[in-house]
């Protein structure tokens, strides 16, 4: 049987992949007792998915996953990190196996800070906001620190597809290519993809 992996998933989990996210909400959702009177979110977890950290390593045996897919996942992580994900992705992968994901383009997201620069009153703030960087009000109180502290919102490393493909490359991927959604020639990963995931984002497919 096929074994195919998505880490960062949040409440995308396809019942055919195995599921992980290493949202402190999942832990404590996970929680005998008081994670089920947990209400405060108007989501749950759906019940597939397991507590994993791909910068910790996943609980999974090297080289037995088919695929390995994550969205939006990458630049929530400082670039040792990212680097770290990029190695225990490839240990988890079969030689052969594919992985998939796709991020926000900070290109993209240049081109429309030059493009939109004499049309908008303040383009520094647009570009700032649009890529969740830098910090819009700083945390005060203990449960807006604890917050900051353990979650994991903001963008701490913007990518575009070259500097993408640079690193892939360096951590012993091959047949690294630009991909867009749905374009994969295994169907499996367009049960883990969402179309809307792909606007202005830069999307890469490549193998161990």
């Amino acid at each position: 049987m096929k074994r195919y992996v998505q880490y960062g998933c949040g409440f995308t989990a396809p019942v055919e992949w195995i599921n992980y996210d290493a949202s402190p909400t999942l832990r404590f959702e996970r929680l005998p007792v008081l994670g089920k009177l947990y209400t405060r979110n108007k989501q749950r977890f759906p019940e597939n998915v397991k507590y994993g950290d791909i910068v910790k390593g996943l609980p999974e045996k090297s080289g037995m996953s088919d695929g390995i897919y994550c969205s939006h996942i990458l630049e929530h992580l400082a670039y040792e990190d990212f680097l770290t994900a990029l190695k225990n992705t490839w240990l988890i992968l079969k030689p052969g196996g594919i992985f998939r994901g796709v991020v926000p383009d900070l290109r993209s997201a240049v081109l429309n800070y030059i493009e939109e620069y004499n049309y908008v009153d303040a383009p520094a703030n647009e570009l700032m906001r649009n890529t969740m960087l830098g910090t819009e009000i700083r945390a005060k109180s203990v449960s807006s620190i604890i917050k900051n502290l353990y979650g994991n919102s903001k963008h701490l490393w913007m990518w575009d597809y070259k500097s993408l493909a640079f690193e892939l490359k360096k951590a012993g991927f091959i047949n690294i290519r630009q991909c867009s959604y749905g374009d994969s020639n295994d169907p499996f990963f367009n049960l883990a993809e969402e179309e809307a995931r792909f606007f202005e984002a830069v999307g890469f497919e490549c193998q161990k």
